[in-house]
């Protein structure tokens, strides 16, 4: 898919949480970066958000323990940033927002984003 294409863009998202800490980056997700993402599913940048784990805890040789699927709504929505407008009246006290999303990402032991393209299969 060419860059500026109006068609959806779907990226993955992938976290690998330091051992013990997967609760806490959840939840920190979920309280403050959920919000925005759904805000911005509202205003139609995002078309679909989906966030998975791993249902098994495997041999170790895992390389997510978190991730979220995002569509945007074409390739200009996923090159822009979350308006501030939006982060502001969803997060009024910024410095512990700031704080807790420093934590959040304190937690993290790799993370990597990963565009897709479709690849039509034959009919």
């Amino acid at each position: 898919m060419a860059v500026g294409s109006t068609q959806p863009v779907t990226v993955q998202y992938f976290y690998k949480i330091r051992w013990g800490f997967q609760d806490e980056f959840v939840g920190l997700f979920e309280r403050n970066h959920w919000p925005l993402l759904r805000a911005q599913l509202e205003s139609g940048r995002l078309l679909e958000v989906r966030a998975y784990e791993p249902r098994f805890h495997g041999d170790g040789r895992q390389a997510w323990t978190f991730e979220v699927t995002i569509t945007y709504r074409d390739w200009a929505a996923m090159e822009e940033h979350t308006d501030p407008a939006i982060v502001a009246a969803l997060y009024p006290d910024a410095e512990k927002l700031k704080t807790e999303e420093q934590r959040r990402f304190e937690l993290i032991e790799a993370h990597w984003d990963t565009p897709l393209e479709e690849h039509a299969l034959p009919k």
